[in-house]
């Protein structure tokens, strides 16, 4: 090793003398550009020190005075952007030393530094005093020259570090040398006290539907949790408008690419893959991946996977790393929509193993889940909030200064501790004892109401649209013209052979897609209508063989008879055959719609939140998911009991 000095090495390294650098070296975008950066090790604060005899308490006192710092660094950065403010001359030097000396000499009257260093030699016995608090600036990291052939170092230098806050060495180290741990909660370089301009007057923002505690609804039926109030809390900090939806993870996701959504916030990580679709703001958390097993598992390690099944959220960075250590340790990998299924297949032995975000499985374990975490976590990234790449970069600037601004005055930590200071903290405050089928009912009636509520319009709308289309491609289907026929073919079996979730998803998220690359314009599709469209066309290609084979099943000499007695083909249909073969689909069509109504279930895949997506809400929160689902089977039993007994007696009036 060699100690040039902090400009000296970073000229070393680039000039190939020297094969890295670790100097407590901030990571910026600027170095990005030269250097291939390793993951942080140490989140710090810039402050302004003087000697004992010329205290300064705040800037406003740095007027006419001469403040060193040292070159290059992220001191120096932050000093720039206030000097005209508080009109103070800044002196750059190339080592510590030479700006200590110079603050003692009284050649400048205060200094600038990262705080560690300077509260290092405060207790060194140096002449020095703090009297402010610190700027948060960045975060340290080890690095090498880009493009070199000593790259493979950082990747040796993550995996070291991986471990060494796995086993807890590196807040050892920390602890000795700072008297302090390192934190999960990265330090933003974006300066507090910032404002940026909405361009739309209310923003979208997706989210997550059961992610807690960053989202989750509570025992009042709202939605809670770290990302909600980090989110309302930016927006009220910096002045724009929002309007948040909780369609789940994959949903919000989709939104956001098909321009339904503005931005999502949902304990995102942030990855390389995803960079290449969104962009992302500062990170606000820095996230563990962690396995958790049933209490009676005797799984205590990696190792002890080898053939079993674990269960992860798809298009997680749990997931990932999963995938990546999948040959390592020959386990097999499940992927779930939710959490909430998730749990429950742990729980009933269909897998063996989960991998969730760490704050998410010890919430779910302070919520009774009976599981235990037999392994560290794992560092698997940063946390951060994110637009479509290119896509409303002043939200990202928003969100940005908003974090700043609530970091500086104290409130993001408030909302940090609320849900993550305790195991408790975020367990529900409701006095109604969920764990019965009453109570559950008791507290969460108002909510499975509105999502029947939507389930029934889904069903009744979509139905009786898909009647009307039905009955034109049955009426093709039997046409004397073949070109109206091979329409009426080609229809029912495009609809028939494309499964209705992917009809929805394609609608929903292809279609406003496809426009937005013809014309550059974002064209959303609200969520119920998609649902409605993709219900419609799916029952309406069942209905067009309904009305076709109800035809069909009046005997052909009747329309023969008809013919051959002048009467018009069109005038046969609607007073000879039609009447007949309505009664013949009768039972059809009301064994179509119960199925059209169940079939709403499968729409809730792109976020529509009607009764069967209301309660793995539900389940998400308390985990009761045998009872909520006995009581939706219920519902749903009543509901299609009710309207066939309806629809025979309506039957029955007919005939």
């Amino acid at each position: 090793m060699s100690y040039p000095g902090f400009d000296a090495a970073v000229n070393a390294v680039q000039a190939g003398q020297a094969d890295a650098i670790m100097a407590g070296m901030t990571k910026t975008k600027e170095r990005e550009k030269v250097f291939t950066m390793s993951d942080t090790y140490y989140d710090t604060k810039v402050v302004i020190a003087t000697t004992k005899s010329h205290k300064i308490s705040k800037y406003d006192q740095l007027t006419g005075k001469t403040v060193g710092v040292k070159n290059g660094t992220a001191a120096q950065r932050f000093l720039e952007t206030i000097k005209d403010k508080y009109g103070f001359t800044i002196k750059t030097f190339d080592t510590g030393d030479l700006m200590n000396n110079s603050l003692s000499a009284g050649a400048i009257d205060a200094m600038m530094d990262d705080k560690p260093v300077i509260e290092y030699a405060i207790n060194q016995g140096q002449d020095l005093h703090i009297e402010m608090d610190g700027e948060a600036v960045g975060s340290f990291a080890f690095g090498v020259k880009k493009g070199s052939k000593y790259e493979h170092l950082v990747t040796e230098f993550n995996q070291a570090l991986a471990e060494m806050k796995k086993d807890g060495s590196l807040d050892k180290i920390i602890k000795k040398w700072t008297a302090s741990s390192s934190s999960a909660v990265p330090t933003t370089t974006t300066l507090a006290g910032l404002k940026a301009i909405p361009v739309k007057a209310k923003y979208i923002i997706a989210s997550d539907s059961s992610f807690a505690p960053f989202v989750f609804q509570n025992s009042s039926n709202q939605y809670t949790g770290i990302d909600m109030e980090l989110i309302k809390a930016i927006a009220k900090d910096q002045g724009f408008e929002i309007e948040i939806t909780n369609p789940g993870f994959d949903a919000a996701i989709s939104a956001v690419q098909a321009g339904q959504a503005d931005g999502i916030i949902a304990g995102m990580s942030v990855t390389d893959a995803r960079k290449a679709t969104f962009d992302f703001s500062e990170s606000y958390y820095t996230a563990n991946t962690i396995l958790g097993v049933k209490e009676s598992s005797n799984i205590a390690s990696y190792e002890d996977l080898k053939g079993k099944t674990v269960g992860v959220k798809n298009g997680t960075a749990s997931q990932t790393f999963l995938t990546e250590n999948q040959s390592k340790y020959g386990y097999k990998i499940k992927t779930f929509a939710d959490g909430s299924s998730m749990y429950d297949s742990l729980n009933t032995g269909a897998i063996d193993a989960v991998m969730d975000d760490e704050p998410v499985l010890k919430y779910s374990i302070s919520q009774g889940q009976k599981l235990k975490t037999p392994i560290s976590g794992t560092p698997i990234g940063e946390t951060a909030f994110a637009v479509k790449k290119g896509a409303n970069p002043e939200l990202i600037e928003m969100f940005n200064n908003g974090l700043a601004n609530l970091k500086a005055n104290g409130e993001f930590q408030k909302i940090l501790d609320k849900y993550l200071a305790s195991e408790s903290s975020t367990a529900s405050t409701s006095t109604v004892d969920e764990t019965t089928l009453w109570g559950l009912l008791q507290n969460n009636y108002k909510q499975l109401l509105s999502g029947l509520g939507i389930t029934l319009a889904l069903a009744l709308i979509s139905f009786a649209i898909a009647i009307v289309i039905g009955i034109i491609f049955g009426m093709f289907s039997v046409s004397p013209y073949k070109s109206l026929r091979v329409i009426s073919e080609i229809f029912v079996d495009v609809i028939r052979g494309i499964p209705l979730m992917i009809l929805a998803a394609f609608i929903f998220w292809g279609i406003p897609n496809f426009i937005e690359s013809i014309t550059g314009q974002q064209s959303p599709i609200n969520d119920f209508v998609a649902g409605t469209i993709a219900l419609s066309l799916n029952a309406a290609a069942y209905i067009a063989e309904i009305v076709r084979g109800g035809i069909q099943a009046v005997p052909v000499g009747q329309m023969e008879a008809s013919r051959s007695l002048g009467i018009s083909y069109g005038k046969t249909m609607r007073k000879i055959i039609l009447p007949q073969a309505t009664k013949l689909m009768l039972p059809n069509f009301v064994n179509q719609f119960v199925i059209a109504l169940k079939d709403t279930t499968i729409v809730s895949a792109i976020g529509l939140v009607e009764l069967f997506q209301t309660g793995k809400i539900i389940i998400a929160r308390n985990y009761q998911s045998f009872k909520m689902y006995a009581i939706l089977a219920i519902f749903y039993l009543v509901i299609i009991t009710l309207l066939t007994r309806l629809a025979k007696r309506l039957e029955k009036r007919i005939r």
